[in-house]
């Protein structure tokens, strides 16, 4: 009985140009993703789009990345996380301009408890945050959008486990200042 290749032995397939290495780790890596679209979109009311949706649209624009900038299994789960919250981003700016009639779209995360951001809102406190850290912008993508733990996010960015917590705790604390006190665009 022939087993299954590993993570690493996919990624290092897909980057020496295996399309079908490529295929066989996004099934495999298929759960993890939807376990993590899910809880991204949980909360919105009234929306169309679904997890698979989410899915779909994160791997359409996931593939056109080459496969040599992935590292591990973690990598690529950050990297999908990051694509996801573009596709999020991208989905709620459409409706609101749009002017469909819905309720907002919140991103609803279960990390430090249970919480509710509106995702127009966190986009542009991520964008101020960017601007001041770029570091930290990539530890909320991985925490909020991947639903990475700060062992996962340590392993990603080669940074040690205590110092992702200290790096976390400045993140959310810089965050909660800037979603109390949105910066208007008018």
């Amino acid at each position: 009985m022939r087993s299954e290749p590993s993570t690493n032995i996919l990624l290092a397939e897909w980057q020496g140009g295996k399309h079908s290495a490529r295929d066989r780790l996004i099934a495999r890596l298929h759960p993890e993703l939807d376990q993590i679209a899910a809880a991204r979109l949980r909360r919105e009311h009234n929306s169309s789009l679904s997890t698979g949706d989410l899915i779909n649209d994160a791997m359409m624009q996931l593939l056109n990345v080459e496969g040599g900038s992935v590292a591990d299994r973690a990598h690529f789960v950050a990297l999908a996380s990051r694509v996801m919250r573009n596709v999020l981003v991208d989905h709620a700016r459409a409706k609101v301009a749009a002017k469909r009639r819905h309720a907002r779209v919140e991103l609803c995360t279960a990390i430090d408890g249970e919480q509710r951001f509106d995702l127009i809102q966190l986009e542009s406190a991520l964008i101020r945050l960017g601007a001041i850290d770029s570091q930290l912008t990539e530890l909320v993508e991985m925490r909020y959008f991947g639903g990475m733990t700060t062992a996962d996010v340590a392993v990603v960015t080669g940074l040690s486990e205590p110092t992702v917590k200290r790096r976390w705790r400045v993140a959310r604390a810089w965050l909660v200042d800037a979603l109390a006190n949105p910066i208007d665009d008018d």
